[in-house]
């Protein structure tokens, strides 16, 4: 194989990974480990254990998510949904379905050694959770993408699976703490989600994909965005009140001009699909909501 051939190979599942998305993954992990003070140098390599098997995981999905979609024809046309790569050709389907068995496989033996290794095995009941929401956001029968509650189980599964799977794995046992801390969390992650899928909402009509902005419609959208945006602030505030997040985490508040600044393109925006191009800025609000978070914590 060509050098250049090679790296045309390595952008192609670069591409297919999509790693702007990964901070989904980072966040919740790194909460549940500051959670978890006072760490030992055995909990670091704990953390960075469950940390591969969650980016695995992470890929695994995205990868077959973009095979159902193919399948069921949600990515064709006008659509910017997943990553192209089956569309452009730089994958093929063999190659995908082979990288998402290899993955899911060794993601399950990483659980296996992490679950056993701390004597945890009711952890088992977030793993296999975690794993059939992955499989089953948008794969037959269930596809529960395509019906509305993408955001639901999103925010579920980045939210408490993550941070408190996190701080189980990491201390050997559960705790309310990391439940409640992990609500802004899930809800900043579904909003990354939300909003993703506004761009595509006539492809995924057109295509029997009834996601929660296909279902609300233009003017709901718009609205559902609103809800979800305010809904970040107000329940760290909340949580500050109770105790859970330190003082510190106020800072949040400097992020808000993200968010309008996000209300206001999608309000002036006529033709949705041209929203993608703002993507950056929902990622931005998780990510300096979360990094505030995850200092805050550890200042707390």
């Amino acid at each position: 194989m060509s050098t250049n051939k090679r790296n045309s190979k390595i952008k192609a599942w670069i591409q297919a990974s999509r790693p702007p998305f990964y901070i989904a993954t980072i966040i919740p992990l790194t909460v549940g480990l500051v959670l978890s003070r006072p760490l030992h140098f055995e909990d670091i390599i704990m953390f960075g254990w469950i940390n591969i098997a969650a980016f695995m995981v992470h890929l695994a999905t995205n990868l077959a998510n973009d095979l159902f979609d193919h399948y069921q024809g949600t990515d064709a046309d006008k659509s910017i949904g997943g990553s192209r790569v089956i569309q452009e050709g730089k994958i093929s389907l063999k190659s995908l379905w082979i990288a998402v068995a290899i993955l899911y496989f060794l993601a399950g033996l990483m659980a296996i050694y992490i679950t056993q290794i701390q004597d945890i095995w009711l952890l088992w009941v977030f793993i296999i959770f975690a794993f059939l929401s992955s499989v089953f956001y948008v794969a037959p029968p269930i596809k529960y993408g395509y019906r509305g509650f993408g955001e639901l189980f999103v925010g579920i599964n980045m939210g408490p699976i993550m941070v408190v799977g996190a701080y189980w794995a990491i201390n050997s046992y559960p705790t309310w703490l990391a439940f409640w801390a992990s609500l802004p969390i899930g809800i900043m992650v579904a909003s990354i989600l939300y909003y993703q899928n506004l761009p595509d909402m006539q492809s995924d009509k057109k295509a029997g994909k009834l996601t929660l902005a296909v279902r609300l419609g233009k003017s709901g959208a718009y609205w559902g965005m609103v809800i979800l945006g305010l809904a970040i602030y107000i329940s760290v505030v909340l949580l500050i009140l109770f105790n859970i997040y330190p003082i510190y985490c106020l800072s949040i508040l400097i992020t808000i001009p993200l968010l309008f600044k996000l209300l206001e393109k999608i309000r002036n925006t006529k033709d949705w699909i041209l929203l993608d191009q703002y993507g950056h800025l929902i990622r931005k609000i998780y990510l300096f909501n979360g990094i505030i978070l995850i200092i805050g914590l550890i200042l707390r």
